[in-house]
């Protein structure tokens, strides 16, 4: 697969097309995955998969010293009828099923953690109302894992909501029967200080659709790997993330769509927003099509609008393809400063500039707000981006 590369501000990327002579579903990974953390070397920086990452920032959940406090977190889940929310023991045969930690900080999560949560929703229930998952954090460090599973046929909506001061690392689990419909909503908006790691792993049946849109503002330090697999032919991955990047922040979205079953689709539409001294975002999109998965249809994007200058974007979509016999594959990279013919258009007719650079931010946006579908968690996305586009201008 193509080595990563930097993306200046202002500079368009697009990563390069490679075939391989073999699968090799943990892509540029530096051990193959493992619940045992053992398996995997503490890092230091240089490896691929962590050249992005301040790990001096990550308070020890890299290299074993962050121990879990008592508090750390506090979860909270709101279900309608009919769902099932348990708290179930390392042993619970559920557990594991979505995927395998690939880098350390996963392994050690899976490795720390007590107790998991599992929220299952029945075959054949089609919730009308959003399951809602709040964690909030109150300070120390903590380890987590939660699955969400749909039955055949099953319905629904899942919010996530992280809020407060927490140093974490987690792994979650989505596992769609077959014909399921999952939209999963996992908002970011913690306080300045909190750490959050985590790995998603989505398990998507046959003829099932799996929609995940990712919203993050807050923490010191966020760095999530959202990866997808198929259980069967006729699934469908919406891979969509919205990411607002503050002076001081570090902001890291690392995807995998593995491609491993015939007949699927995917598509993936990242788009983040940078402002001030050493805003630091890093994309990097990775599809795998698998010699086994013809007939696949994908395509992935990251947008980056950088509004300041001292903001540094790295950008890097990747598509590894194994067969010829697919519908499409294509992938794109953009990251580029604030338009001034935009903002000079406005200001002509009348509109002041700061509100001008706000009509520009919000239809920049507007394309990923509308994919959440759940209205007061929109309106809270809106107000957010209002109030980082106010900090800019104080």
């Amino acid at each position: 697969m193509a080595e990563a590369q930097n993306t200046p501000v202002g500079s368009t990327t697009a990563g390069s097309i490679a075939v391989a002579a073999e699968s090799t579903v943990a892509t540029r990974m530096s051990a193959p995955p493992s619940f045992d953390v053992a398996d995997f070397p503490v890092p230091h920086g240089r490896e691929e998969e962590w050249r992005f990452t301040p790990l001096e920032r990550l308070r020890g959940l890299h290299d074993g010293t962050a121990v879990a406090t008592g508090d750390g977190l506090k979860v909270a889940v709101e279900a309608p009828e009919g769902v099932t929310v348990e708290l179930v023991g390392r042993d619970d045969p559920r557990l594991g099923r979505a995927g395998t930690p690939v880098d350390r900080v996963a392994a050690q999560a899976y490795s720390a953690f007590e107790q998991a949560g599992v929220v299952t929703v029945p075959k054949d229930t089609v919730l009308t109302e959003p399951i809602r998952i709040t964690v909030h954090g109150q300070g120390g460090v903590s380890y987590g894992h939660q699955v969400i599973e749909l039955g055949a046929f099953a319905e629904a909506v899942v919010v996530i909501d992280h809020t407060g001061d927490v140093v974490t690392a987690a792994n979650v689990e989505y596992v769609l029967g077959d014909g399921a419909k999952l939209t999963v909503v996992s908002v970011q908006d913690w306080d300045d200080k909190a750490v959050h790691v985590a790995q998603h792993n989505a398990l998507i049946g046959r003829d099932a659709s799996f929609k995940s849109v990712v919203v993050t503002f807050g923490g010191d330090v966020v760095r999530l790997h959202p990866r997808v697999s198929y259980a069967g032919t006729g699934g469908e991955a919406e891979l969509f993330g919205l990411y607002f990047t503050d002076a001081g922040q570090h902001q890291e979205h690392r995807l995998l769509v593995d491609h491993n079953t015939p007949h699927c689709k995917s598509n993936v539409a990242y788009k983040g927003a940078l402002q001030g001294e050493q805003a630091h975002a890093v994309w990097i999109g990775d599809v795998l099509i698998e010699a086994k998965a013809e007939g696949t249809d994908t395509y992935e994007m990251n947008r980056n609008l950088v509004l300041t200058d001292g903001a540094r974007v790295d950008s890097v979509p990747n598509l590894e393809i194994e067969t010829g016999e697919i519908v499409g594959a294509g992938h794109a990279s953009a990251t580029g400063r604030f338009d001034d013919e935009q903002l000079f258009y406005l200001m002509a007719r009348g509109i002041p500039q700061h509100e001008a650079r706000r009509l520009v931010v919000r239809g920049f946006f507007a394309e990923l707000v509308q994919q959440i579908g759940v209205a007061d968690i929109e309106e809270r996305l809106l107000a957010k981006i209002e109030e980082e586009l106010e900090a800019a201008v104080a």
